[in-house]
């Protein structure tokens, strides 16, 4: 049998009295915290010589609504009673429980309605619903239906009952001694020599201690951090700007044409808002009916000036880079940005209405078309792909464009985003002469093979067991065994 600390043979003396207690009535009786008793308890149940039981108990309490419907019975408990033999649905309008009770009938199929006539289906009742809301029970389907309402509110409590095993009596029997122990040696008792004659406490160095979890941040926000950190030891600045901007920016200054698919409200969030078109806009205008001043022969057609003016959340992190190049038309430049961007999705492992997106531009007089790919090399290999490789591809405002991959072992070949040369039609109207190198690249997309994940939801959700696990410094060079 291993030695036992002093706080465990106060324990097991004080349960041979009571044989079975609950930790916060032990703690009073030991001038100990509960916490610190269960402690004593689970290293005196390693030995076998007590048990810990861990009882849950849960709780129901009535929300304000509830507290009215416990009184006034549920609404479709008030609509059920009034319906009677001819009930019209004009009869039952007028009643202030009509909109929620009627739906929930309906829902559950306890009344049909032929005509304008509302009729009870045969053997239904809301004797059952009744029942959960006055003597709710955990687990049971009405009653977790009337949780999920906001009607009831399950709470949990959690206490611990400790006893004393037949090994523990026999031990106590023994004789327990309680002489007081020294856990820590000061400095006046090693000098003195006390301590050789002292009885000090023992531990046990392979038992674990407790884990404890340090404050740190989100994976997802310290990969932003690394990507942010090696483009700027690349030599860029950061840009920013707002979530909402103007459809001119986010689309008109792309040279993207105003009948554009992407632009319908199934790719786009539109606000009621209205921004002021900017200082020059007219050089943009004449860009997309004609050409403007270039070679282009623009789009033709009528410009409408209202449409530019309509408010987005930005589709794309691009709607940055093309007004700071506006700001900034004289080389050298050379700029990102990492924020968040929006757009109407369905929701699923690989898709989300927001998520993250990496922009990134250069602009000077001598770049051309393989500088452009020598940086987006250089990145995905600091972010520890080695291996990248380029597709042509097609974006309205590039061109030439590329598509970069990396790969992935188990995956193959991933495409990254999409790059390019910015379009004369694009940097022409803002005095821009030099060519402009862009790109636009997924940063969640990084992420979950950084991470090995499957489902890009896990980046957003507060799973703190995950977020605990995962490592404070994850290597780049681990992206390669993704």
């Amino acid at each position: 049998m291993a030695e036992l600390t002093l706080n465990e043979k106060r324990l097991l003396a004080a349960l041979v009295k009571e044989k079975k207690a609950d930790a916060e009535h032990l703690a009073s009786f030991l001038n100990a915290t509960p916490e610190a008793v269960v402690q004593w308890g689970h290293l005196a149940e390693d030995k076998g010589l007590a048990k810990v039981e861990r009882i849950v108990e849960k709780a129901f309490e009535y929300t304000d609504e509830g507290k009215i419907y416990l009184q006034s019975g549920l609404p479709e408990t008030q609509i059920f009673h009034l319906i009677k033999p001819g009930t019209t649905l004009a009869d039952l309008q007028g009643h202030p429980a009509f909109k929620i009770g009627f739906g929930q009938l309906r829902k559950k199929g306890f009344i049909r309605v032929e005509g304008s006539v509302v009729i009870k289906n045969e053997g239904t009742s809301t004797k059952a619903e009744e029942s959960s809301l006055r003597n709710p029970v955990s687990g049971e389907p009405h009653t977790k239906e009337l949780i999920k309402r906001g009607i009831l509110a399950e709470s949990e409590t959690v206490r611990y009952a400790i006893s004393i095993t037949a090994d523990g009596i026999a031990l106590a029997k023994q004789g327990l001694d309680l002489k007081e122990e020294i856990g820590t040696l000061t400095r006046d008792q090693i000098l003195s020599g006390v301590w050789k004659t002292a009885n000090l406490r023992r531990y046990d160095i392979k038992k674990l201690p407790k884990t404890v979890y340090p404050g740190k941040s989100h994976p997802y926000q310290r990969l932003i951090d690394e990507m942010r950190l090696i483009l700027l030891e690349m030599g860029f600045t950061e840009m920013h700007g707002e979530i909402v901007q103007s459809a001119f920016w986010n689309f008109d200054a792309l040279f993207q044409p105003q009948d554009h698919p992407a632009r319908e409200m199934q790719d786009t969030f539109y606000l009621r808002e209205e921004a002021p078109l900017p200082e020059g806009w007219e050089c943009l205008r004449d860009m997309h009916e004609h050409g403007g001043d270039t070679s282009s022969t623009g789009w033709g057609g009528k410009w409408n000036p209202k449409k530019a003016k309509q408010c987005v959340l930005r589709t794309h992190t691009t709607s940055l880079s093309i007004q700071y190049l506006a700001t900034h038309p004289e080389p050298p430049v050379k700029a990102f940005c990492i924020g968040r961007v929006y757009r109407r999705e369905a929701i699923d492992p690989t898709h989300t209405p927001e998520f993250e997106q990496l922009e990134g531009i250069v602009m000077d007089k001598a770049v051309t078309f393989r500088h452009l790919l020598g940086f987006l090399k250089e990145f995905y290999q600091r972010m520890g792909f080695s291996d990248v490789r380029f597709r042509p591809g097609f974006f309205p405002y590039t061109e030439p464009s590329v598509e970069p991959e990396i790969w992935v072992d188990g995956l193959g070949w991933v495409e990254m985003g999409g790059a390019g040369v910015f379009r004369q039609e694009v940097t022409a109207p803002w005095g821009v002469q030099c060519p402009v190198l862009a790109w636009g690249l997924g940063v969640s997309r990084v992420a979950m093979l950084r991470l090995g994940l499957k489902d890009l939801r896990q980046l957003y959700q507060s799973d703190l067991e995950w977020i605990r696990n995962s490592p404070v410094h994850a290597p780049a060079a681990a992206a390669r065994k993704a």
